[in-house]
């Protein structure tokens, strides 16, 4: 089976487009769709003809541009049924566990709330491959609009689950200030200083610091880490539950 290609491209201010192209089928997806006219042009220049659309949940700069491409490339449209009432033009609603076909591959759908209540993640286990909206964030997460913390941190859990080497797309540019907020409450973690080194110096060429990798953010992200003795330490927090210090990591990164 050959890999599937990747562009990953600036939309918006700091949202990220991506699109999965598979060079046997020509099917090319979509993921959610901040921009129409910047990923017009990205299909353009690659050549791709536009066949899916996989939507993760409802915020406008995810799903902004999604009736002008599915109009232009009648793409199919798959997003979380959970949200379904606040996504249009959606052709296939989807939920926890559930699996679909993209170029011979198995998508299968994990429910992560916490951003949103709905919000979805697909992953595409034969390539390592997920893509997690605005749940997961390189050395983040997203905030909580619509869950609590034990929403988000149960999502995060199942991610955290996924092979070490899953390469992750976000929906956003956010890592430099993450990094920042991580080594805060974790200064002792010698392979996040580095990695903080990595980004100052990729973000300062303007050079994107996305995708990651799960096992990655397990060393470094500390939304990821709330069992983590350090981490523990420094919130003053050793004998509180992981869901507590989850929670005051959240609380602490809004007004960072």
């Amino acid at each position: 089976m050959t890999g599937l290609m990747i562009e990953q491209f600036t939309c918006r201010q700091d949202n990220f487009g991506v699109l999965v192209h598979d060079p046997m089928t020509g099917e090319t997806a979509s993921i959610d769709a901040p921009d129409a006219r910047v990923i017009e042009d990205r299909l353009a220049q690659c050549g791709w003809n536009l066949t899916h659309i996989f939507v993760t949940h409802h915020h406008g700069d995810h799903v902004e541009g999604i009736a002008a491409l599915k109009h232009a490339h009648h793409a199919r449209v798959i997003g979380p049924a959970a949200e379904a009432a606040k996504i249009a033009d959606l052709d296939e609603t989807c939920g926890d566990g559930d699996t679909f076909e993209f170029a011979g591959r198995q998508v299968r759908v994990i429910s992560t709330p916490g951003h949103t209540l709905g919000h979805i993640c697909f992953y595409i286990a034969d390539d390592r491959l997920l893509f997690a909206g605005d749940t997961l964030f390189a050395l983040g997460c997203g905030r909580l609009f619509e869950g609590t913390a034990a929403d988000m941190s149960g999502s995060l859990q199942k991610l955290a689950a996924l092979p070490d080497d899953t390469t992750t797309y976000c929906g956003h540019e956010y890592t430099l200030s993450n990094a920042r907020f991580a080594v805060s409450v974790d200064p002792d973690n010698q392979a996040l200083a580095e990695r903080l080194d990595h980004i100052v110096e990729l973000r300062g060429k303007g050079i994107a610091t996305l995708p990651t990798a799960i096992g990655y953010e397990k060393r470094t992200n500390p939304f990821l880490r709330a069992g983590d003795p350090g981490i523990r330490r420094q919130l003053g927090m050793e004998s509180a539950s992981d869901q507590e210090v989850f929670a005051e990591l959240r609380r602490r990164k809004d007004s960072f």
